[in-house]
């Protein structure tokens, strides 16, 4: 629900996922364009181009033009076919990019649901949502568990009770890394102590700990039943 009002509901989400899947098109034909089609020794005058046409006047030759250091077509394709690691890589590339159809199909169908609960649940048009603020929703959402029961766990829903929801992962995260549990701090020769979290460690991390096949958490949120057994802690840190 938070994320559906942050991205500007289900048609900006839609288009987004889709732009992401053509996006991922693009960057992999351009690349397999630009390793496969492109002759570089020509194009950087390494090597010299026979610029003659019969019939027409002399060129200037020492201008290389971009047309003359793309391959045809079918040259093109016949480099392609015979490099067998390109090959593996588009055959992966397709893989994930079908894989990543699937997702984004099946988040649609969430999306809708997420919409339909808008419209119906919290009385709100989709074409109306940017004029509502977080705060505004929150309340909404609030005065629906007093009527409706969402929340089995308990009667009454608070702000600090969606907000523990929705940044249950950064809590612990941030928890994490104040007790020196994550591997983010390093001391280096000469610089001293530094921080080092790329995007691709925190993709790891995350993947280990909250989403990700062995994780610690069910349903995208609560803790297994094993996990907050005090007897289970170091089977639980053998396996991770």
């Amino acid at each position: 629900i938070y994320h559906f009002h942050q991205k500007n509901g289900f048609a900006c989400m839609m288009l987004s996922d889709i732009f992401e899947l053509v996006q991922f098109l693009f960057v992999v034909t351009f690349t397999t364009f630009l390793l496969c089609c492109v002759e570089y020794d020509v194009l950087f005058a390494n090597r010299p181009l026979n610029h003659s046409h019969a019939g027409a006047a002399a060129p200037d030759r020492s201008k290389v033009t971009l047309p003359d250091a793309i391959l045809p077509a079918p040259q093109c394709a016949q480099r392609i076919r015979t490099s067998s690691w390109i090959i593996f890589l588009l055959v992966m590339a397709a893989a994930f990019w079908l894989y990543r159809l699937v997702k984004v199909l099946c988040s649609l169908l969430g999306y809708w649901e997420i919409r339909s609960f808008y419209i119906k649940a919290l009385n709100i048009p989709s074409e109306g949502l940017c004029n509502y603020s977080w705060q505004e929703v929150q309340a909404r959402l609030i005065a629906l568990q007093r009527r409706q029961q969402m929340c089995v766990h308990k009667r009454e829903l608070t702000e600090l009770d969606i907000y523990h929801r929705i940044l249950r992962f950064k809590n612990y995260t941030v928890a994490m890394v104040n007790k020196s549990l994550l591997p983010v701090r390093f001391r280096l020769p000469l610089l001293g102590p530094v921080v080092f979290l790329t995007q691709g460690l925190k993709y790891n991390l995350e993947l280990l700990l909250f989403w990700g096949p062995g994780s610690l958490f069910q349903n995208k949120w609560s803790l297994r039943p094993q996990c907050k057994r005090v007897g289970a802690r170091r089977e639980l840190a053998r396996g991770l």
